[in-house]
C-alpha cells in the first residue's frame, strides 16, 4: 500500500533541498531537516491546466 506525501523544494535558495511530508501536514509548518528553513505546505495540491485549454482560437 502506498501512502501520499507532499513533494516540495526548500524556498531557501542556498538550500534546495527535496522535502517529503505526510499529506496530513497539508496546512502546517515544517522545518527543511537540512537547513532549518520553516516552510508552509499548502492545503490543497496546485491545479494544473493545459495550455492548450487557456489559448482562445479565433
Amino acid at each position: 500500500m502506498a501512502t501520499e506525501v507532499v513533494r516540495m523544494v526548500c524556498p531557501n535558495l542556498k538550500c534546495r533541498a527535496l522535502l517529503t511530508a505526510p499529506v496530513a501536514a497539508r496546512g502546517k509548518v515544517v522545518r527543511c531537516r537540512k537547513c532549518g528553513t520553516k516552510v508552509h505546505i499548502p492545503e490543497t495540491a496546485p491545479v494544473k491546466t493545459d495550455a492548450a485549454n487557456d489559448a482562445k482560437t479565433v
